[in-house]
């Protein structure tokens, strides 16, 4: 799994809203997420996250916080493995605009919309932008059901 290293970066604004984004293709499709993509061979986590963030989002996400570090498996589908690195933008600058990857939208933090999200994350995100290091790992049936959870 070494080489399916992701990266997901919460953005907050001065309201206390979060950036998410709503998935339109690819891993995650119908689904809202934090922006983020695969780290590219040779890329620092840190580079792949400001990249990853201007390419989605157009914003330029800076003082970057790592906030967790979470292990996903899916069972009969382990193309689907990773390691994804979570980080919290401090602040961002620039305009946003969304691309063909999905909508951005705000939320505010004690109203994100889980129902239309991974299963996971009510697991870990509040406690991440709450400010908590969160270290676990979550396992999945092969259509992306959560089958159980640890912390690590």
């Amino acid at each position: 799994m070494s080489n399916n290293i992701k990266n997901l970066c919460y953005l907050i604004n001065n309201q206390g809203e979060v950036l998410l984004q709503f998935k339109r293709r690819g891993f995650g499709v119908g689904k809202w997420n934090g922006p983020g993509g695969k780290v590219e061979t040779g890329e620092e986590l840190e580079q792949a996250v400001i990249r990853e963030v201007k390419e989605e989002t157009g914003l330029e996400a800076s003082d970057l916080k790592k906030m967790a570090e979470l292990e996903f498996y899916f069972h009969d589908r382990q193309d689907w493995d990773n390691i994804t690195h979570v980080y919290v933008a401090g602040s961002y600058a620039g305009e946003m605009q969304a691309n063909n990857e999905g909508e951005l939208k705000w939320f505010k933090i004690n109203e994100l919309p889980f129902e239309r999200m991974w299963d996971d994350d009510p697991h870990w995100l509040p406690r991440v932008l709450a400010g908590e290091f969160m270290k676990m790992k979550f396992y999945f049936d092969s259509q992306g059901k959560l089958l159980r959870f640890e912390h690590i």
